[in-house]
């Protein structure tokens, strides 16, 4: 989801359509609006989010104040995208309205394209699935219709998580393989990344486990080129997850002992007790109690560290059960 500024707008394809921009003259408040509205863009960047949405509501005032329609969508479309970064879904949908509005009044498909792709997500999220898939849609058509390639790769994306939220994963898949593509073609790695593993969970929702695999191992590989522990991390579990599904028991403890090396090194307690729980359940389930034992001692060991008394709890249970299935009734009693 992309975020205009007034500098940079020029570089951007425009109908044929007199701007509104050509049309007003310039005032002091203008000037002042265009500079906060570039500010917010920075702060939102820099994850100053708060400040971000303050800087672009003093923008909007000052654009009301002197009649400048385009700088308003603007400012409406840029609050929409500062809203929805911080999870307030219905503001982001609320703002984004009111840029869209204006947008068509003027004509102006760069500003729709931004406006429909936050309302389709801020819907998404707000479990309005049929405004989702619709402003999604409309977003693509005017992507298309502008010529943009990264907008379309984005709304073809949107499309699709929008369908898998619907479980519909046929669809989904369908439109992040043409979102895919695009990112490809124009070698956007990271969202290539983003698409790879909405793929994989694409496939892992439909259950085709081995496909979802593939999917998956292409998105670690991204990770990894990029230095992205924490996306490595979560794709580990996902691969080790459909490795044990598919009975791999051998690939899922290599993914797993992986992610467990990840989260010790840096220090992400909650994967890392994750992990011991997954290894523990697979060593069970190909007959090797030793190492179960051992990831469920070291997983009570954590869950002591950090005074869990649920996971404490959840790891004596563990350990008395993986006892007992060995006969070793005296040793179970100690964590009963």
């Amino acid at each position: 989801m992309g975020h205009l500024s007034r500098s940079n707008r020029e570089t951007v394809p425009q109908p044929d359509w007199l701007d509104a921009r050509v049309k007003r003259t310039d005032t002091p408040h203008v000037a002042e609006a265009d500079s906060l509205l570039d500010q917010s863009v920075k702060a939102f960047q820099a994850g100053d989010v708060e400040i971000a949405q303050q800087l672009a509501a003093r923008a909007l005032s000052f654009y009301q104040e002197a009649g400048d329609r385009l700088g308003e969508g603007e400012a409406l479309a840029n609050l929409g995208s500062f809203y929805y970064g911080a999870s307030n879904y219905q503001a982001a949908a609320s703002f984004a309205k009111q840029g869209l509005d204006i947008a068509v009044a003027l004509g102006n498909l760069r500003l729709q394209v931004q406006t429909l792709a936050t309302l389709g997500n801020a819907y998404r999220h707000l479990y309005d699935h049929e405004n989702a898939i619709r402003y999604a849609h409309q977003s693509l058509i005017v992507a298309r219709e502008l010529g943009d390639r990264r907008s379309e790769m984005a709304s073809l994306n949107n499309l699709g998580l929008a369908y898998k939220a619907l479980r519909k994963h046929a669809e989904a898949i369908e439109y992040e393989r043409q979102s895919l593509e695009i990112a490809r073609e124009l070698g956007d790695i990271r969202v290539q990344g983003q698409i790879l593993r909405n793929l994989g969970n694409a496939y892992y929702g439909l259950g085709d486990y081995a496909t979802a695999i593939v999917y998956y191992e292409q998105r670690l590989e991204i990770a990894k080129q990029e230095c992205d522990y924490r996306s490595e991390i979560q794709i580990l579990r996902n691969l080790g997850s459909a490795c044990q599904t598919l009975g791999q028991y051998d690939k899922a403890i290599k993914y797993f002992r992986h992610r467990l090396v990840l989260a010790h090194a840096y220090e992400d307690h909650r994967a890392e007790e994750q992990t011991l729980s997954n290894l523990g359940v697979v060593y069970e389930a190909i007959g090797d109690y030793a190492g179960a034992l051992d990831v469920y001692q070291k997983r009570l060991a954590l869950a002591r560290k950090l005074q869990d008394a649920q996971m404490e709890k959840q790891s004596r249970t563990s350990l008395k059960m993986t006892y007992q299935t060995l006969g070793d009734f005296i040793k179970a009693a100690e964590y009963s």
